[in-house]
Parts: structure tokens; sequence; C-alpha cells
């Protein structure tokens, strides 16, 4: 599996030798770097596409025995593509050592003028994505398939109670006034979409209910710290001997923020009987997941936080997913992204509004 829980394509090439894959096009140049860094690749060794295109894209390696993957824009670069892996690399860094399991960072080219982009290099994580396959062990065992979840909260209040001063992340993020920006943040988001030729709008499940009830109960304080920014299963590598997490993955949202909003948009989009949202992957439609109280539960064994609150960030959340979903299919109105993909996400966004505004009642 690659650092990402996803199966390598079926595009491999020999270092040295170039690729007919454009995500492979600049291979020769990258090898060059890498030779520069002593960290390969081996003369000959195969060289796997395990994701990308359009999002972030990771290329398999091997130098001297050991497995790496490179992590690189996507062909079509955004404003912020080198900003987002530039973070990327500033934050693996500094979990370097500590408790929280992450693709180890190898070394980072963090000047665009030498390829023309940002990259790094990462050890290879060997383990499994449980949003992408459930290995046969797994899906026979009811308590291996509920430790998933367990130990997925047993990291994520790890890396809450991480002092984020203490590993140089002062100026990562702006931890000031971070819950009063969020609904503005994503209001304004959500008015973007009617600029979008096509998109007619949509009403949106009790959204000014929703609005209304986060306004009026928001938490008064909260500690800040270490936030992943989209912790759910399709970011996480699992042990296939003992659902023990090897890597959390998958940085680009990262920041200081307050760390119970990763909790909420974890059980955000957890299976339930009150709200199917439709999230995908083989593990979501297994039986005898722990349920939401569980995992809240679980997280407060380790957790050093208050979670008294945490039915805010599941409604933050909710809104805050369900606004960047919809934001999909206002795209797909206008001709921008899949009309299927965007159909698809516009259903979750309503199930999320939907799921927020039961709490909220």
């Amino acid at each position: 599996m690659s650092p990402a829980g996803l199966s390598p394509s079926a595009t491999t090439g020999v270092a040295g030798t170039g690729a007919p894959d454009p995500r492979l096009a600049d291979w020769d140049q990258i090898s060059g770097w890498l030779h520069s860094q002593g960290i390969g690749p081996d003369p000959g060794s195969p060289v796997e596409v395990l994701a990308g295109g359009t999002q972030n894209i990771l290329i398999r390696y091997t130098h001297a025995d050991r497995e790496l993957v490179l992590r690189r824009p996507p062909l079509h670069l955004r404003k912020s593509s080198n900003e987002v892996l530039r973070r990327e690399v500033e934050i693996l860094g500094a979990l370097a050592g500590s408790a929280v399991p992450h693709a180890a960072l190898v070394a980072a080219c963090t000047d665009e003028s030498v390829i023309g982009w940002v990259f790094y290099v990462m050890e290879m994580v060997d383990g499994f994505n449980p949003a992408v396959v459930v290995p046969p062990r797994f899906a026979e065992n009811r308590d291996l398939r509920r430790d998933i979840a367990f130990h997925a909260m047993d990291v994520l209040a790890t890396m809450g109670n991480l002092d984020y001063r203490s590993i140089g992340l002062e100026q990562f993020g702006r931890p000031e006034g971070f819950l009063e920006r969020q609904i503005p943040r994503w209001l304004r988001e959500l008015d973007s979409f009617g600029a979008l030729d096509g998109y007619d709008g949509v009403e949106l499940p009790g959204l000014n209910q929703i609005v209304a009830w986060l306004g009026a109960n928001q938490p008064a304080t909260f500690r800040p710290g270490i936030m992943h920014g989209d912790y759910h299963l399709a970011n996480v590598i699992f042990s296939e001997d003992d659902a023990r997490v090897l890597a959390v993955v998958d940085w680009e949202m990262a920041t200081i923020g307050d760390p119970l909003l990763d909790l909420g948009r974890f059980l955000a989009t957890w299976p339930s009987a009150d709200e199917p949202i439709g999230i995908a992957g083989p593990i979501y439609r297994t039986e005898g997941l722990p349920l939401a109280d569980e995992l809240v539960d679980r997280y407060c064994t380790t957790s050093e936080l208050d979670v008294s609150a945490v039915d805010w960030y599941v409604v933050l959340a909710c809104f805050k997913i369900g606004v960047i979903l919809e934001g999909t299919h206002a795209r797909s109105c206008a001709g921008l992204a899949d009309p299927a993909v965007g159909a698809r996400l516009h259903g979750m966004s309503q199930a999320l509004f939907r799921r927020a505004e039961r709490i909220v009642s």
C-alpha cells in the first residue's frame, strides 16, 4: 500500500529510462536531484505512480533496497500547490520523534526553481487503508474492525495533546480567533458559488438554524493544538497484524487550531443509522463498528481536552464539509467538474446538513 492507502496504478516505469505517463515526464530531472541527495533511485529499479493527476502525485521507487515515495503537486499547478507542500514538509519534519505516527520525511526540495515545483520524499508505509480494502482477517473479525476506529481515536487524542510550540510550530497557524473565523469563512465560500454559471443555488437543510445555533453555542475557550484538518479513515494507514496505526497521511490541510474540530470531522461522517452519509469505502459497509458515543469515550481515555461541547464540533464539521462538497456540485453545474461526481457529493452535502439539523433541533 502507498502512504495514502491507495493501490499502485498500472503505470510502472524504470528509473532513468523515462516513461510514457506524463506524471513521470520529469523523472530524469528528478532523479538527478535524488542522486545529489544520496537517495537514489537504484539503476533499473521500477518506478510506480501510486496515485494522483488532478491531486498531489505519489511516485514509489527504490534506493538501496529501501522503498521510498516522492510526493509532488498535480500536473496542473494550483495557486497554492507549492505552499501546501512546503507546509506538509514543515509539519512532517516537526513530527519527527513525536508520538504521532506518520510517514518519516527523508528529504525535501522546497525551492521550486530546481524542478518547477516543490516536492519531498518520505518513507514507504507498509500497511493497509480500510477505506480502500479490508483484509480478510479484519473482514472475519469484528473486534479487529472495531480496533481500527478505536486506534484512530487514540492517535487523534495523542495529536491533540502534543504541545505544538515544543516541536517548533509556533508560526504554523493562527490559533487566535480560530473558532470565530469558521462560520464567516464557510458562509463566504457558500456565497461564492453563486458566481458560477449554471448553478442557481440549492436549499441546504436547516442552514439558517445551524448557523444561528453555532453562533449561540460556540465554546468560550479552547486549547490550541495541531489539527490534521481532514482526519478520517481514508487518511490513516493501519498494521495488518493488530490494527495499530502506522501513519496518518495527507497533511495538506494541517494547521494550529482547535483539535476538537478533527474529532468533530471524524464523527460527522461516521456511519450512523440516523442519516447515512454515503461515504465510500469497504470499512464503512461492515457491521459492528463502534457507535459515535463509544468513539468519544475512547478519545477521552487519552485526550487532555474537554469534550463536553463535542456536538458543537460535529455540527461545525457537518456545516464545513457540506459546503465543500456542495462546491463540487456547483462546479459540476458550471461544467467544471464531473456531473456524476457533483450529484453524488450534493447528496452527501444534503445528508450532512440534515445530520446537523437534527443535532441542533
